[in-house]
């Protein structure tokens, strides 16, 4: 039987753990039948992480991996530079063994020589999380898809920091102009993170043809030009099934359910409808 499981993001109800807290947060995402969560955009308080030991005793529940910047991106904020001890600590008391990088740092955005910065430090503080029993990854959107010299930038940051993990964004690699499936299969050994979205052309808003109507084409053309969404599983174009075979061949872990923005849906209801679609492709004991 596989050992891949399936679970959620916990960025997409945030909102959620801000409002409720993060033990009635998971009670409910229990109840809608998911029970692994990556931990992202929850602020790490002794109070939250009690929560969440305490749901996941509860619920039967666990946590897939936790979130960190390698610096802070906020004045303020936790880092694996500033707060080495504490996240550390933080991913043993959840019980989990994976922590994540969610985005290039802002800075490093800048320039090529910025990212080579990013990937030395990220893999000195790699090499230093395997001594604590924690392996780290790096999650992609679609700027990783620039080239310099011929080379994806994803690849530039695997060649650079050979320590580090991937944890591969389907949605943000189709969004960049590549193959998911060619990605998870390049990447093979060096993912055990996958986000599962699926990929959604909209329809172009009423507002845009009023608009294109009163002769304001550039207003019509913004419209037209950005009619991607992040979408439920099965309401876009991805091949999910082949992706999810994929992922399974390639050794990994968690399959994690995550959609950047609902478009007004309550998430919990849009969660619920990619879980109805990994079921009716057969994928329950995944659960």
């Amino acid at each position: 039987m596989s050992k891949v499981k399936i679970g959620v993001q916990a960025s997409t109800i945030k909102k959620s753990f801000e409002e409720v807290g993060p033990y009635e947060t998971l009670k409910k995402l229990h109840e809608i039948g998911y029970n692994s969560i990556e931990i992202s955009q929850v602020a790490t308080t002794p109070e939250n992480i009690a929560q969440i030991q305490k749901a996941t005793a509860d619920f039967g529940m666990e946590i897939a991996s936790m979130t960190a910047a390698l610096k802070p991106q906020m004045p303020g904020g936790e880092s694996l530079t500033t707060d080495y001890d504490k996240i550390v600590a933080d991913c043993k008391a959840v019980g989990t063994d994976l922590l994540r990088i969610g985005i290039l740092p802002f800075d490093a955005m800048a320039s090529l020589d910025k990212v080579l910065e990013f990937c030395k430090d990220a893999n000195e503080v790699t090499h230093k999380l395997k001594e604590d029993g924690i392996t780290l990854y790096y999650h992609n959107h679609h700027i990783e898809f620039r080239k310099y010299d011929g080379k994806f930038l994803l690849d530039i940051i695997r060649e650079k920091a050979p320590l580090l993990g991937f944890e591969l964004d389907v949605h943000w690699v189709q969004r960049g102009g590549a193959n998911p499936l060619e990605v998870i299969k390049d990447y093979k050994g060096k993912v055990e993170l996958i986000h599962l979205k699926d990929y959604r052309i909209a329809a172009i808003p009423d507002e845009a043809f009023d608009a294109l109507y009163k002769g304001e084409h550039a207003k019509f053309m913004a419209a037209f030009t950005d009619v991607i969404q992040f979408a439920e599983l099965g309401t876009g174009s991805l091949p999910l099934k082949d992706i999810i075979e994929e992922s399974i061949a390639s050794g990994v872990r968690y399959l994690l359910v995550e959609q950047d923005d609902t478009y007004g849906v309550d998430p919990f209801e849009s969660l619920k409808i990619s879980r109805d679609y990994l079921l009716e492709l057969g994928y329950g004991n995944l659960f």
